[in-house]
């Protein structure tokens, strides 16, 4: 299957993305703008969703936020929420300038902390057709207490240091995106080092730590709190043993969205990217998706 290598630009900066056109469909046709979560990059796991959603006759584009990956963005690592979401913005504009895809059939993909991003740009923008949030975070307060205390003071430490310092020395101080429970890490849990370090292996640009600062941000961000607002078909993709971003917050969120569409599977936070979780999941969602972009 055909990966064009293709750019956009956001914030004065170019953000890179591949782009999957689906061979042997009727023009025009629908597109997934793809994103990943807090730290990851293209490479980590969305390629196989892509060729999937690609193969049953949707385009796709799959995309790094500034500051990460192959994207554009100095200082390296900044997890910066208002930018990200800045990114997905564009990333829709610029979809909307690619010939032979329907602007009106245009659907937004977002896992882990990018299921966050999708909830929370989507309500923007009326012409955004459906939306699919895997393991989605919607609720910093839940995904922090999750850490345990013990984490938390590590990592409000290191924060308050970048905070302070940071500015100072023009360059970020850093903390570890992942790490056992009571680790001082942004996800700390049991099987964060194995989940995620499984997907991080699949990429050559991946980084072990990002800015520290981003913990509070992080902390009182809610994107659950857009869920009313959400007039489109959502997919929500729940983990019921997710220790990464807790499934009670996300299943309220679904309660109040008006067009939702929830999938419950009993396995933990990285368990979706991976084998027999994989492919139910991407089945559902390609199910999901073909029924809400056919013409």
């Amino acid at each position: 299957m055909e990966r064009l290598e293709v750019s956009f630009p956001s914030g004065g900066q170019q953000c890179a993305a591949w782009l999957y056109p689906p061979a042997g469909v009727p023009k025009p046709r629908p597109l997934v703008v793809m994103g990943h979560g807090l730290g990851g990059t293209r490479e980590m796991g969305l390629d196989r969703y892509a060729r999937r959603f690609a193969a049953a006759g949707m385009g796709v584009l799959v995309f790094d936020y500034r500051h990460f990956g192959a994207s554009q963005g100095d200082p390296r690592q900044l997890l910066h929420i208002a930018r990200q979401r800045e990114d997905w913005r564009n990333a829709i504009a610029y979809a909307r300038t690619l010939r032979g895809f329907d602007k009106t059939r245009i659907a937004l993909w977002g896992t882990s902390f990018g299921g966050g991003h999708v909830l929370s740009v989507a309500p923007e923008d009326d012409y955004i057709a459906a939306v699919v949030a895997q393991v989605p975070f919607t609720s910093g307060w839940a995904s922090t207490w999750a850490k345990g205390p013990t984490s938390v003071v590590k990592v409000a430490t290191i924060a308050a240091t970048d905070l302070l310092v940071g500015p100072l020395r023009r360059k970020p101080v850093r903390v570890r995106i992942a790490g056992r429970k009571r680790a001082a890490a942004l996800m700390s849990a049991p099987d964060v080092p194995e989940g995620y370090g499984r997907l991080a292996e699949e990429s050559e640009t991946y980084e072990p730590k990002v800015s520290a600062r981003a913990a509070f941000s992080v902390l009182f961000d809610k994107p659950g709190r857009y869920a009313k607002a959400l007039k489109m078909p959502v997919f929500y993709a729940v983990a019921d043993d997710d220790s990464v971003a807790p499934p009670k917050p996300t299943l309220k969120a679904a309660e109040r969205t008006k067009h939702a569409v929830v999938k419950r599977y009993p396995v933990g936070h990285f368990d979706v990217y991976f084998d027999d979780v994989f492919e139910q999941a991407v089945y559902d969602q390609t199910e999901f998706l073909v029924s809400v972009l056919r013409p």
